[in-house]
């Protein structure tokens, strides 16, 4: 899911719908979205997890 390419919201939407109560969720998506500023890249490393 993670590539060269820009970022897919199909992809976003898959990672978001992963089993795992909702508080864990938001908590990944913001710090895997947070990795993904700081870094300026269209990954952050974490394959299958929201925000990535």
């Amino acid at each position: 899911m993670c590539s060269d390419d820009r970022p897919k919201l199909s992809d976003f939407i898959t990672n978001m719908d992963q089993p795992m109560p909702l508080s864990r969720k938001l908590r990944l998506l913001g710090r895997n979205l947070w990795i993904r500023v700081v870094k300026r890249q269209n990954c952050c490393g974490h394959n299958g997890e929201p925000g990535c």
